[in-house]
């Protein structure tokens, strides 16, 4: 091997081996600090979303598309409704990290649940308006026209039941004056169609398969609010919306004229400790799955911290105040999360590295120097032997050859080639004198 690569490699070692503890204690608070922050959400959650054939269900195979998109698998958990989704994000038990919560929900079930449970949650925002739909066969002027009918208010567990209550008691109607039955969605559609119900009520947003077909189902009629003000200002998780005429079916006309109706929010919950990367991914997949237009709301309505019962999650708000933060809009997710969650520990870690790092050109300079002066203990001794006179000058002139050799196979970097000459000048020097001194004698 060529001397010039040889000293190149010598070189390579040396830094290698001065720097590889440096860099070793660096990877190691880098590892430290992933497995500290976590940054990496989990590949697998679970999202509560509502009865078959529902707008909860329809949306939830929705996300599920998108997520895919990041390796995160979503399983969807179908439930009764809102109130059962509440139960299971509160209960540690049924591992459901986000669920669909419509508004007024939390009311019913806040004094109940919530003191049980330590669970906290947070909203990742609201995601669409879910309309009180009151459909209905034969007349019906106002809410009080249903006592004494036959009138399915919502499935058990489903937000339907309690928001009706509330808008019975503000027509000072009981419960109990009416003829209830609290069927799921589809086999209550089917007891309408049926004639064995007088009035079905539904709290669906627009995208509800039932809701479309029984809009445009002859013989069923859809209950007009016509003081849908007035109950937005007495309930304020109501909003009073219109249903344009015509959207159903533009071709037959349905409906034929501007509805008024009252609508509740829905939101999407999650646990507050839920992984911070998650709740980003879910808002953005929110903001592209709810952003458009639709039958109820003009585009970019949705979603919207707005109108929401619980808390925005931090991230969530991040997301409405800044938009999807800037590394993500360039590099891979996985990258850009990483770097976003990994930032502070970065500069951290770097702050602390750096005063370390200018122990490390000394250390390297000691470690090549000390291969060259290590000698000079050798050469010390034979000189002190030299004064002494204890030996002949011939003996020491052997071991001042041998000295000369060893220091000769010692190889350092071009850079300190200088002291290792000059080790080998200070052997002839000593040499020198042994010879001066041998021929004095």
């Amino acid at each position: 091997m060529p001397r010039v690569i040889r000293e190149t490699l010598i070189s390579v070692r040396d830094l290698v081996l001065t720097w590889g503890p440096f860099l070793l204690i660096g990877l190691g608070l880098l590892a430290a600090a992933y497995l500290l922050l976590d940054p990496a959400p989990p590949r697998r959650v679970v999202l509560a979303t509502g009865p078959e054939q529902s707008a909860y269900a329809a949306f939830g195979k929705r996300y599920q598309a998108e997520l895919q998109r990041y390796g995160i698998q979503v399983e969807l958990r179908p439930t009764l409704g809102s109130r059962d989704n509440l139960r299971l994000l509160r209960d540690d038990k049924q591992h459901v990290d986000l669920a669909f919560v419509q508004g007024g929900s939390s009311e019913a079930t806040r004094l109940v649940d919530e003191d049980k449970s330590g669970v906290p949650l947070a909203s990742l925002g609201s995601l669409f308006y879910e309309p009180v739909w009151i459909f209905y066969r034969g007349k019906m002027a106002n809410i009080a026209d249903l006592r004494g009918k036959r009138v399915n208010t919502g499935a058990r567990g489903s937000g339907s039941p309690g928001l009706f209550a509330k808008l019975l008691g503000a027509n000072h109607l009981e419960r109990e004056e009416l003829k209830r039955s609290n069927l799921e969605e589809t086999p209550a559609v089917i007891a309408l169609l049926g004639n064995e119900l007088d009035a079905l009520v539904l709290v669906s947003a627009p995208e509800s398969p039932m809701v479309q077909m029984l809009l445009q189902t002859p013989g069923i009629r859809l209950y007009e609010f016509t003081q849908a003000e007035a109950y937005a200002r007495r309930y304020p998780f109501i909003s009073p919306v219109t249903l344009p005429r015509g959207v159903a079916d533009l071709a037959r006309d349905v409906p034929p004229r501007d509805v008024e109706l009252i609508a509740t929010t829905t939101s999407l919950v999650a646990r507050e400790h839920t992984h911070p990367a998650l709740i980003q991914i879910f808002v953005q997949a929110a903001s592209r799955i709810h952003s458009g237009a639709g039958w109820i709301a003009p585009a970019g309505r949705f979603p919207t911290p707005q109108h929401s019962e619980f808390a925005i999650a931090r991230e969530a708000e991040r997301f409405y105040r800044t938009g999807p933060p800037l590394l993500q809009r360039y590099l891979p997710f996985s990258l850009a999360n990483l770097i976003d969650r990994m930032w502070v520990a970065l500069f951290s870690i770097v702050a602390v590295l750096i005063p370390v790092s200018r122990w490390v050109p000394p250390l390297y300079q000691f470690r090549v120097r000390s291969r060259i002066f290590r000698w000079y203990r050798s050469l010390r001794q034979i000189e002190d032997r030299m004064e002494r006179k204890a030996e002949p000058a011939d003996a020491l002139l052997g071991d001042l050859d041998k000295l000369d050799a060893r220091a000769a196979r010692v190889r350092v970097p071009l850079a300190y080639t200088d002291q290792l000459y000059a080790l080998r000048g200070h052997i002839d020097l000593v040499r020198e004198r042994l010879r001066k001194a041998g021929s004095a004698a």
